[in-house]
């Protein structure tokens, strides 16, 4: 840790940041996959070891989020306990199983004048990464990076300071424990947001990527201000339609789930719409079990008309993550008007159908363009552990390399190796 004078000169700190990242990257590009996987495991040791010392960091951040009224989404999201570090430590081992990215053969073909050209992948280099209230987030990027051979840079929140500092000890444990530099996972020791600005403008080249974990302002800040490439993960405005063909028990199960397992995640549902043609069966049905969740409904004119207690929704509720106990719930006429809808609103994020009817899904799965579309599944689904990633440093709503969970593969790029036996051009 930096004392008060070296914190002060933030450019300076930062400027430091980014040179000892980019030396640190160069060695991890050539570290074998042994050592990446003995720092991981190590790290994890380390998390579960130091789990009181985490706890105790945390309890500090709880009581001045706690102070400074930070909503109940939001200190959900900040909060850790055992569980949730024990998830920790089994999402660095989870990682450490996986296969190492860098160096994988993508593809592999010869030209008629006997050139052999392959494309590999590679590390991005030095990764950015931008987050809010989660501490997790401080063991999910740093662990990926280093499987995937990049080194990286963590600004977490002010509201999360101690907790993602806590955490970030243990990295380095384990990156000392492999004999790996320990400059390769590397937090910004200061909660002064001209950090970010730093960061932002690339640390004079030495930043490759950065990614913005957060809300819409902090994301729209980075895609505006950033000198280098973004994976953007906007605010996850999931949608789940109900066709006339839907299971009705399978439906309330997923909705419940989707919507009110965790509120404050960015796969919670946030917009129900309903099939005109199911109405009669399956609207009654589902909204009670929303209640009986103690889930507020704010619903269109005909759902507030036969529900009694649907609150009005306006305009705005439309394009509302609430990351809360709040669902917005709308009737449509068929697929045709559901797809027109997600269209409308949707951040690209997640959306679900649920449906028997084949056809209906197809169209769903065909015409709607979002990073992750699920049939018959809860949109809670849409998290890196669960595809098999061990982890994610977050949903990328863009269309630019990274797509969905970013993992280990999504955080390297490729080159091509060309081998030749004296060919030249004539």
């Amino acid at each position: 840790m930096l004392d008060k004078t070296q914190i002060s000169d933030v450019k300076s700190v930062m400027a430091d940041i980014g040179l000892n990242a980019r030396a640190a990257a160069q060695q991890l590009a050539t570290a074998s996959t042994d050592l990446k996987n003995r720092a991981l495991l190590a790290a994890a040791e380390s998390i579960w070891n130091n789990r009181e010392t985490i706890l105790e960091a945390n309890a500090k951040d709880m009581k001045a989020g706690s102070a400074n009224g930070l909503s109940g989404s939001f200190m959900d999201r900040l909060m850790l306990d055992e569980a949730r570090i024990e998830a920790m430590m089994d999402g660095l081992r989870q990682i450490s199983e996986l296969k190492d990215p860098v160096g994988d053969e993508i593809d592999r073909w010869q030209r008629p004048n006997g050139l052999d050209i392959s494309r590999v992948r590679t590390p991005l280099g030095v990764i950015g990464v931008i987050f809010e209230s989660r501490p997790n987030v401080t063991a999910d990027a740093g662990a990926l990076c280093l499987k995937s051979g990049n080194a990286v840079i963590l600004r977490g929140g002010t509201d999360s300071y101690h907790s993602s500092n806590a955490i970030h000890a243990c990295l380095v444990d384990g990156l000392k424990a492999a004999g790996l530099p320990d400059h390769a996972i590397q937090i910004v020791p200061m909660t002064d947001r001209a950090a970010v600005g730093e960061m932002l403008t690339g640390l004079d080249g030495n930043i490759d990527v950065i990614v913005p974990r957060g809300g819409r302002s902090l994301v729209e800040r980075v895609q505006s201000d950033a000198r280098v490439p973004v994976f953007a993960h906007l605010e996850g405005l999931c949608h789940v339609y109900v066709d006339k063909s839907a299971d009705l028990k399978m439906a309330i199960d997923i909705i419940v789930n989707a919507k009110m397992r965790r509120t404050g995640v960015c796969g919670s549902a946030e917009t129900l719409l309903i099939d005109k043609a199911a109405v009669d069966t399956h609207m009654q049905p589902i909204l009670e079990a929303l209640r009986t969740s103690k889930c507020e409904i704010r619903g269109d004119d005909e759902i507030v008309t036969r529900f009694a207690d649907a609150k009005p929704a306006c305009e705005e509720d439309w394009v509302t993550e609430y990351l809360d106990a709040i669902i917005s719930a709308r009737v449509v006429d068929g697929i045709d008007e559901a797809v027109s809808h997600i269209r409308n609103y949707s951040s690209s994020h997640t959306e679900c159908v649920i449906a028997e009817d084949a056809q209906v899904v197809e169209q769903f799965f065909n015409e709607i363009d979002s990073a992750i579309l699920l049939h018959n599944a809860s949109t809670q689904f849409a998290d890196g552990g669960e595809f098999g990633m061990g982890a994610e440093i977050g949903i990328a709503t863009g269309k630019m390399h990274a797509r969905g969970p970013v993992g280990v593969e999504q955080l390297t790029s490729f080159k091509y190796l060309v081998r030749g036996s004296g060919q030249i051009r004539p």
